[in-house]
């Protein structure tokens, strides 16, 4: 982890001169510069964004391919009356602190329902914005957004922002309007792969499948990925036409996810991944996932609500947790270890240390101290494999840091080992302590 603290961060990008900056849903963008957080914000415009909803907020982020000569970036979020608003600013002459005041609308879209307004905003190779938008909102798109070509919800728009003021419409968009791609639900990232170009989305489902959609570098406008007649690669309202486009990896909610969230293409060099991985996750579960040649698979199992990825100047992905932090994907056979120093059990009331610990029916009395290296927000305690309740950081009288979980009723209902080990919110996983469980009463 290489910040903490932050307001339900939902997009992380960067400017070009190695800083990285992080959206706080409720309307701030906050700086990341040398793996600190720059204590006042770049943006702060919570006096426009309305993030009353749960999908509602400042969503999107995206630097001008020249900001380093011209200062302008652009955002994408929901005003207080939940529409939808793409929008250009200024940084000031301080290069940490924007220019509130420096706004110029770019498109406003009306959102008939608080949900489903994507936000996530990108400049392709070819040098033009592209924009996701969801389909609306409620459920099933009862407008029919997704299909209707003259809609700008439940698409990928793609606007040229450098030949007119505030935008001009390319010349070889598809259908003489805004709209790039469409058949999208709720489009939560998308992004171009830095060797080649080609675009990756990750596409929220409605009550079974989540998506990842696909176009290759160069691909011509139209593309129909399908929604509301599909969601994923399966029929969900009379199948469609034919011509559409099934996703390149889907996986079910009957596995445990609920909501995609696109990532990234690695093309670093400081982990383990192979360069042409793309990697993306699901935001209940916390499973993180990799996808290459076709195959997709479990990267690791975190703890987090990932509520996005980012990518540095090397190519390096970034976890974005809403519940605040943002972790680096790096090697793990360089990563840190973990070090779980010694665990033992005390008695919640009174704090009195159980040595030796026996068996004791009811385990809601108890917590599970575990002493490590360092006290991390998202970190978790497991006993024998199983998660412990309410983990959370504190510190001993000794001043050294430790995680305190509540242990489950049943953990000690019977003697035998208990194999604690803390789980940090990226995955690493520490050493191993054992504790012992004997016959008796306390």
């Amino acid at each position: 982890m290489i910040v903490s603290g932050l307001q339900r961060p939902v997009d992380l990008q960067p400017d070009g001169s190695g800083r990285l900056f992080v959206i706080e849903k409720p309307g701030r963008i906050r700086i990341i510069q040398n793996d600190q957080l720059v204590e006042k914000p770049f943006l702060d415009i919570t006096d426009r964004v309305g993030s009353g909803g749960n999908e509602q907020g400042l969503l999107g982020l995206a630097f001008h391919p020249q900001y380093a000569q011209n200062g302008r970036f652009f955002v994408n979020y929901t005003d207080k009356l939940g529409d939808t608003v793409l929008a250009h600013f200024q940084v000031s002459s301080d290069p940490n602190v924007a220019d509130p005041n420096s706004e110029v609308k770019v498109l406003g879209i009306d959102q008939p329902f608080p949900n489903h307004n994507g936000g996530v905003l990108a400049f392709g190779p070819d040098g033009y914005l592209y924009a996701g938008l969801g389909d609306g909102g409620s459920q099933g798109d009862p407008f029919g957004n997704g299909q209707n070509t003259k809609a700008l919800l439940g698409k990928i728009l793609r606007l040229d922002v450098d030949s007119a003021e505030p935008y001009a419409v390319p010349a070889d968009n598809p259908f003489g309007n805004e709209v790039w791609a469409y058949g999208l639900r709720n489009p939560w990232r998308l992004s171009f792969d830095k060797a080649t170009g080609d675009l990756y989305i990750g596409d929220v489902g409605q009550n079974t499948w989540e998506e990842i959609d696909f176009l290759p570098a160069g691909s011509p406008g139209g593309t129909n990925f399908g929604w509301n007649f599909r969601e994923g690669a399966h029929d969900y309202n009379d199948g469609g036409q034919a011509g559409m486009v099934d996703p390149v990896a889907e996986y079910s909610h009957s596995e445990g996810g609920c909501s995609v969230t696109g990532g990234y293409v690695y093309r670093g060099s400081k982990s383990a991944l192979p360069s042409g991985t793309y990697v993306y996750a699901d935001y209940c579960t916390g499973e993180i996932f990799s996808l290459i040649g076709g195959q997709q698979n479990l990267l690791m199992d975190t703890n987090l609500n990932v509520s996005s990825f980012g990518e540095d100047e090397e190519a390096e992905i970034y976890v974005v947790g809403l519940g605040g932090t943002i972790d680096r994907m790096v090697n793990p056979a360089t990563a840190p270890p973990l070090n779980l120093k010694t665990a033992f059990l005390r008695h919640r009331a009174t704090l009195e240390t159980l040595q030796p610990i026996t068996v004791k029916g009811n385990g809601k009395k108890f917590d599970i101290v575990a002493l490590v290296d360092s006290s991390s927000p998202g970190s978790i305690v497991t006993i024998n494999g199983q998660e412990m309740k309410n983990t959370e950081p504190s510190f001993l009288e000794t001043g050294d840091p430790v995680l305190v979980a509540r242990l489950r009723r049943e953990t000690l209902a019977q003697p035998g080992p208990l194999l604690v080990e803390v789980v940090a919110g990226n995955g690493t996983r520490s050493n191993s302590v054992t504790l012992q469980v004997v016959t008796g009463d306390n």
